[in-house]
């Protein structure tokens, strides 16, 4: 188990306390969306399983907590506490992992409204790879490597958000039991 990231006040990009065993994924979208829109559906964290491919659940645990469970490579689960520790509505909110984090994790995500275009959305994440550099090797041989998968979610998101629904050639539960009837 990993021990829970230093805080400092400087933006995960710029941190002065990360160390050589954490990596960072930055991805940006810009979503034909208001900010205020966009944050909103974002700040309600439970909603963010319905476009993160690997989140088996997140459960709020108070308006600035929550607990997550993600899928790991290798059919395993991890997870840990997250903490909000900056919130600026409508712009920007900043989270810390706590306690003994299965993956300590860091991260910020901004919503910039750009005139006549929608929202920038941009995610920026610090990671312990669980396992360290093997770790690293084994998600990215399973495509679930944090990089890839940010910028999957976000697509799913923008499409959820400016369409009300997430395009995908897998088969629901519901046309599988139409071609067996």
């Amino acid at each position: 188990m990993s021990q829970t990231l230093a805080h400092d006040d400087a933006p995960v990009t710029a941190s002065k306390t990360a160390d050589s065993k954490r990596e960072l994924v930055a991805q940006a979208v810009t979503i034909n969306r208001p900010a205020q829109e966009l944050y909103d559906f974002w700040r309600e964290f439970p909603n963010l399983a319905l476009v993160m491919e690997n989140i088996v659940s997140i459960e709020a645990l108070d308006r600035n907590r929550s607990h997550w469970v993600v899928r790991a490579p290798g059919g395993r689960t991890v997870e840990w506490d997250s903490l909000v520790t900056k919130d600026v509505p409508g712009r920007e909110i900043t989270w810390q992992s706590e306690g003994d984090a299965d993956v300590a994790n860091s991260g910020r995500i901004v919503f910039e409204e750009v005139p006549g275009r929608g929202t920038v959305v941009t995610a920026t994440i610090a990671y312990e790879p669980p396992a360290g550099a093997i770790g690293k090797i084994v998600a990215k041989v399973l495509q679930r490597e944090p990089n890839v998968q940010a910028r999957r979610d976000l697509r799913r998101f923008k499409q959820l958000m400016e369409t009300g629904e997430i395009a995908t050639n897998a088969r629901t539960l519901r046309m599988l039991a139409e071609e067996n009837t």
